[in-house]
């Protein structure tokens, strides 16, 4: 199967837990009745994104959240990859994508290798491990379509962790992802269309929508771009839901054509596996 339809489902991020995943969920079932075979959700889609709400919010696994994702996957028949949300593990809270097939059945779960941790001059201070713990795992799963990678956010800055999926056979990388105000509109655009190119994936990028009553203004703009660099699809700043179509064939036909993963010079340099 060469072709599938992608739904990024940007929305508000509020205060209120339940009214998250309720607006997660009306999302995901506009998405599945518009003929998506893949929904994504945002980074911290159930949870606002401050490191004083990451502990009040954390789930075990299971609980509220991804229940309602699995329910959902299997009643509408879809892949979720449910943006990411705080889980809770021997005391230890992480920023996590879960990821279910049409079955309900989860087939992958990504905790982000990479914290925020930055300071910019004049501009925005965050430091995800004041709270957050780090991943130690590459994320592919397979579908019927193809292998598909996940990341989250601040993962993507990271070529070395996107090139190790690509050499894993994901043709599809989906990075939920909440860039600032700042970041935003510096290196959003530039590196979602740069990790397409350089790897020769579609490169799907969910963003949370700009809720300006927040403390933390995400930029959205979520994207879909090509293997080819080229963005097919992009969001403004507001809550909607946008969609892509992807053609398996042309990620064949521009590895064939611009052979840049077969070029490599191993010999010289190697990028090794998550140990």
């Amino acid at each position: 199967m060469g072709k599938m339809k992608v739904g990024i489902c940007q929305m508000i991020v509020k205060e209120d837990k339940d009214e998250n995943i309720k607006r997660a969920s009306n999302m995901i079932r506009n998405a599945a009745s518009n003929g998506s075979d893949i929904i994504v959700l945002p980074e911290m889609f159930n949870c606002p994104y401050e490191n004083k709400y990451f502990p009040m919010y954390a789930e075990e696994f299971p609980g509220k959240t991804t229940n309602t994702l699995a329910r959902l996957s299997k009643e509408l028949g879809v892949y979720i990859v449910g943006g990411s949300i705080p889980e809770k593990d021997n005391n230890i809270i992480y920023n996590t994508s879960y990821i279910y097939n049409r079955e309900g059945n989860l087939v992958g779960k990504h905790r982000k290798v990479h914290l925020f941790d930055i300071q910019v001059e004049n501009g925005i201070k965050f430091k995800e491990s004041d709270t957050l713990g780090y991943g130690k795992e590459v994320t592919v799963f397979p579908t019927e379509f193809c292998k598909i990678g996940v990341a989250i956010c601040y993962d993507m800055r990271f070529p070395e962790l996107i090139r190790l999926m690509a050499l894993e056979g994901a043709e599809v990388i989906i990075v939920p992802a909440a860039f600032n105000m700042t970041t935003g509109p510096a290196h959003w655009e530039l590196l979602v269309r740069t990790r397409a190119l350089d790897n020769q994936v579609y490169f799907i990028a969910a963003s949370p929508a700009r809720n300006q009553s927040a403390s933390y203004h995400a930029y959205g703009h979520s994207s879909v771009v090509n293997p080819w660099g080229t963005v097919i699809s992009e969001a403004d700043e507001k809550e909607c839901i946008i969609y892509g179509d992807i053609d398996l064939e042309l990620v064949q036909r521009v590895r064939r054509e611009l052979p840049l993963l077969n070029h490599r010079r191993t010999d010289l340099y190697e990028i090794n596996k998550i140990r």
